[in-house]
């Protein structure tokens, strides 16, 4: 795959190259930029100052937008804000966040992973993977910022690419892994850079014969509408929901749209959704935190209760396709607490239905 550079890395400023690696270096995540104070960075969730002078505003600046592809620039100079992905050597992707303060400029800069990650590794619950198995359909993957979604998708992407044949297509803004040609044939494209939106974006994605379509995230109706279209005409369409669980996960798609029309959008949501995880990060007994998830493998009377829009039901629905491979936040909680990953009181302040978490807790079954 093309790499995509926001400049050649000799129009990058060298401070900012030096400052990368260090971050690097230091396995940190993070880099700030603001006037008045030396860079800092963050390493083991900890801000580091570097031996640096206090930076002024237009070496901030000057600095951040050497880094920028051209459309990133230009929203920066028009609104004072901008958020963009480059890509610099061998010290690979990272996303900046170029922004005003007390009027002066100052920017955040994120390391990204020099790899998609491998679901392996993201502690997720059994039969997640099943995802992947999945022809066509739209799967939707909800929860609140932070929570992870972007890298679990990237992870179901990377499973695929190292396992399957196929043409995949991902849409995102900006960019945040490369994924590398491996079994897959795998073309990102970049809003702004490659696209002037998601609608259009996608559209031309249709049209290319994709197997897999990745849309980082659906912010509009159009997005929606074409998302849900290329899911029920034999695509596997995978993408991000700020939501925090399946039943909220469904209706902000259909509420997105006016109300003369959500009857018809449910009806089409009914047709193409395959499946709808929502996910959260909860801490984790000893440290870190670890992900606690809720999957609904849609089948027949999930589709019916979409229709009618009777969504209250749907958690008794996901009960009753476990077999499919469906399970609750609840039941993916207790089995926390049951292997000593997560405390009990943590796990029931989360629960979203106590007494069938307690249940799940008191009973010797396993998912």
């Amino acid at each position: 795959m093309r790499e995509i550079r926001s400049a050649a890395d000799s129009a990058i400023s060298p401070r900012l190259t030096t400052w990368l690696t260090i971050v690097r270096d230091r396995g940190g995540s993070d880099l700030y930029l603001v006037s008045g104070a030396s860079p800092s960075i963050r390493v083991r969730g900890q801000i580091e100052a570097l031996e640096e002078p206090a930076m002024e505003s237009v070496d901030i600046e000057t600095i951040a937008l050497s880094a920028m592809p051209a459309h990133a620039q230009a929203a920066y100079l028009a609104h004072g804000l901008t958020d963009a992905s480059f890509r610099h050597g061998t010290l690979g992707r990272f996303r900046v966040n170029l922004h005003r303060e007390r009027g002066r400029s100052a920017a955040s800069i994120r390391a990204l992973p020099l790899h998609p990650p491998l679901l392996s590794e993201l502690n997720l619950p059994p039969g997640v993977d099943a995802l992947t198995e999945l022809r066509s359909g739209l799967v939707l993957v909800g929860g609140p910022t932070g929570s992870g979604k972007s890298t679990t998708v990237a992870a179901l992407v990377d499973l695929i690419n190292r396992r399957d044949a196929r043409h995949i297509v991902t849409i995102e803004d900006p960019i945040e892994y490369d994924h590398p040609h491996r079994r897959s044939i795998v073309e990102q494209v970049e809003i702004g850079l490659d696209a002037p939106d998601f609608p259009t974006a996608l559209r031309s994605a249709v049209r290319q014969s994709p197997d897999v379509i990745v849309v980082g995230e659906m912010r509009d109706p159009e997005t929606m509408r074409i998302a849900l279209a290329a899911g029920e005409t034999g695509h596997l369409v995978f993408s991000t929901l700020h939501t925090g669980d399946v039943a909220a996960t469904i209706s902000r798609v259909a509420d997105a749209f006016p109300g003369e029309r959500q009857g018809t959008i449910r009806q089409e949501l009914s047709m193409a959704l395959a499946a709808v995880m929502t996910q959260m990060l909860v801490p984790a007994v000893g440290g870190g935190r670890v992900p606690a998830v809720e999957l609904l493998m849609v089948g027949y009377g999930a589709r019916q209760h979409i229709r009618k829009n009777a969504l209250q039901h749907l958690n008794q629905e996901i009960t009753f396709t476990r077999k499919d491979g469906s399970f609750t936040f609840e039941e993916c909680l207790a089995q926390l607490v049951k292997r000593g990953v997560l405390d009990i009181e943590d796990a029931r302040a989360r629960a979203m239905h106590r007494d069938e978490f307690d249940g799940l807790i008191a009973s010797p079954r396993k998912r």
